[in-house]
Order: structure tokens, then C-alpha cells, then sequence
């Protein structure tokens, strides 16, 4: 058996759950499943944020990025 648990909503999230309960969900499905979504969002944005910081930490990557920034430079039309 799942937990139950109480929650106060404000105006803004009683108006996602109302939009969630009008697609067809039950309150405790769309609840379920917002808390769902923002949890796989949250790691997703971790995991971006991991990749970012180790790409800004490789130095041959980055030196590849200047060259390619050069280069693009470098073919731009004047004007």
C-alpha cells in the first residue's frame, strides 16, 4: 500500500491540478505523476549539468571550441 499524504496547495498549484483533473486524471493520478515529472526533470538538469562542467573542464575540448570559433569567424561575410 502507497503512502498518503497531505498536502497544501497554493492558487497557482490548484490551478495545475485543476488543468492535470480536466485531461482526464484522477487528483491522485495527476499528483503522482507531476511529482513524477519534476523529479525526472531534476535529474535530467543534474545530468546536463554534470556533462557541461566536465566538457568546461577538458581543455583539448575547449581548445577545439576556439578553433572552431576562429574558423566560423574567420568564413563570416563583411558587413
Amino acid at each position: 500500500m502507497a503512502d498518503a499524504i497531505s498536502v497544501r496547495l497554493d492558487n497557482d498549484a490548484q490551478r495545475a491540478l485543476m488543468v492535470l483533473e480536466a485531461s482526464g486524471l484522477s487528483r491522485s493520478e495527476a499528483i503522482r505523476s507531476a511529482l513524477v515529472d519534476a523529479a525526472g526533470r531534476l535529474r535530467e538538469r543534474s545530468a546536463l549539468a554534470a556533462e557541461v562542467a566536465a566538457l568546461e573542464a577538458d581543455e583539448a575540448d575547449r581548445d577545439e571550441m576556439l578553433a572552431v570559433a576562429e574558423l566560423m569567424e574567420s568564413l563570416r561575410a563583411p558587413g
